[in-house]
């Protein structure tokens, strides 16, 4: 009886383990995002003029919930169906992508093949070949793709992508609207 109470605590240990293993993962990933975005808002400030921002002191506005706008720099390709159906926009700038799902669409992270195919495949394979590429000295770390996903409880509201170049960009565009339409059509078979 003794030993099967120890075993059942090691078996709760091992998944609370592997849980917080992630849970780490998860918020070095997010955190190493946020640096990304930290240094491309001091490079943006620093083109107009400013001083560093980590000199400056920090501001209500900077902290503001970021709306749904097209940025001066930013393109917008709307991703349809094949039928002609608007999935989301595509806002792109340099080295950015933002993808907002259209205002009729509901896009759960949950619905294959979301996390599966783009999130792991896709984006963290990009991740992954990027720090190889700072292991080597291809690029620096800073460089690294990031990915941000906005949800509302687990429907997206936004994903953000940086450091994202040009053939990549071309790449991605087919990828989401690919993945956005899969999940569509799971969805409606459901």
């Amino acid at each position: 009886m003794v030993e099967e109470e120890d075993s059942e605590k090691v078996r709760r240990l091992a998944e609370l383990k592997a849980l917080l293993e992630r849970r780490v993962k998860e918020a070095e990933t997010e955190l190493e995002g946020l640096r990304v975005l930290l240094e491309h808002v001091d490079e943006s400030l620093l083109a107009k003029g400013f001083r560093r921002a980590k000199a400056l002191e920090p501001r209500p506005t900077v902290t503001e919930k970021p709306a749904i706008r097209l940025e001066e720099h930013e393109q917008v390709v709307p991703l349809k169906t094949s039928g002609g159906s608007l999935l989301a926009n595509l806002y792109i700038a340099e080295n950015l992508i933002r993808v907002v799902p259209a205002e009729d669409k509901s896009f759960n992270v949950n619905t294959p093949p979301f996390m599966a195919f783009l999130v792991e495949r896709v984006l963290t394979k990009m991740q992954e070949k990027d720090r190889e590429a700072v292991e080597v000295g291809e690029i620096p770390p800073e460089e690294i793709l990031s990915y941000n996903i906005s949800r509302d409880g687990d429907d997206i509201r936004e994903i953000t992508i940086k450091n994202v170049g040009a053939e990549r960009a071309r790449e991605l565009k087919s990828t989401i609207k690919w993945t956005l339409e899969k999940m569509c059509e799971k969805v409606q078979a459901d």
